[in-house]
């Protein structure tokens, strides 16, 4: 009795394993972007099947969630991790990618901020700016860290989508996130994995949509590459070419939405042509 009680007994054994080790293998990461318009995919039409988080999630096999909004800021990032959905994710989060930033600067007086730059040469602003995400990542990072210490977290460079005048205070934002970005890596080494989104969209522009301001289909599985790229260096992956279940549908903006913006970079060129011209005089005869 007590031999054929241990044969049972090692049987169930077995089995027990066998299925443990199915649970095992059945377990997928957890994927979680987190951000704003770049993030939620706003570039394309059908942002929910064919941003980059899904595919990024689709090639490797992730569960996934996106709890992405567009508009937002760090500040408005910070609120949303108090909701007790997003909540729910992050605890159970393996990765975490986000994308935050640029609407620091969009939603603080564009025109303002391009007239100073442009006319005056004046940054102040911008570092302002900057000084306030910089304080705003620090604490959105101590959120996530407090439901989920354990989670990669990858932050993603700003890019820069100008062109024209419009580009060189669009990359003065740009910058000054890059740097705070590289700042908080600094000062808090393995808390975040830098993704270089900026370096890997670059200047073409057909990474970006009509809009002039979010990445297009093509951009979308650019970033979704590079993540994918960091994913393997971080053995969270073994798969760098993107899966793409759903192809991207570029947003058809009209023309006039991008021109006013063109225009105003234009104007502001002129003036400050005219308001160097004058400054210069006044130099001359104070001299």
């Amino acid at each position: 009795m007590k031999k054929l009680a241990a044969i049972i007994l090692s049987i169930v054994m077995i089995f027990g394993m066998f299925g443990i080790c199915g649970y095992a293998e059945t377990e997928k990461p957890f994927y979680l972007v987190l951000g704003d318009s770049i993030a939620y995919g706003s570039g394309i039409t059908n942002s929910k099947e064919a941003c980059y988080g899904k595919i990024v999630a689709d090639t490797n096999g992730y569960d996934y969630a996106n709890h992405s909004v567009p508009g937002h800021t760090t500040t408005n990032l910070i609120n949303r991790l108090k909701d007790e959905t997003v909540i729910a994710d992050l605890e159970k989060a393996d990765i975490i990618s986000i994308s935050i930033g640029g609407n620091d600067f969009l939603m603080s007086n564009l025109i303002d901020l391009m007239f100073d730059s442009i006319v005056l040469g004046d940054h102040s602003e911008f570092d302002r700016i900057a000084d306030g995400f910089y304080a705003n990542f620090c604490e959105i990072i101590d959120i996530i860290n407090s439901h989920n210490s354990d989670a990669v977290i990858l932050m993603q460079t700003l890019y820069n989508p100008q062109s024209g005048y419009l580009r060189a205070p669009y990359q003065q934002g740009a910058d000054r996130i890059n740097a705070a970005i590289e700042r908080y890596n600094a000062e808090n080494p393995g808390e975040i994995v830098i993704v270089d989104v900026a370096s890997a969209l670059g200047d073409d522009i057909v990474n970006y949509a009509d809009d002039e301001i979010h990445p297009s289909a093509q951009g979308n599985e650019i970033i979704a590459n590079v993540i994918l790229d960091k994913l393997e260096e971080l053995e969270f992956g073994s798969n760098t070419s993107p899966v793409i279940a759903e192809k991207g549908v570029d947003i058809e903006i009209p023309v006039v939405f991008t021109m006013s913006l063109r225009l105003a970079g234009n104007l502001f060129h002129i003036i400050s042509v005219i308001y160097g011209f004058f400054v210069g005089i006044l130099a001359y005869f104070n001299n």
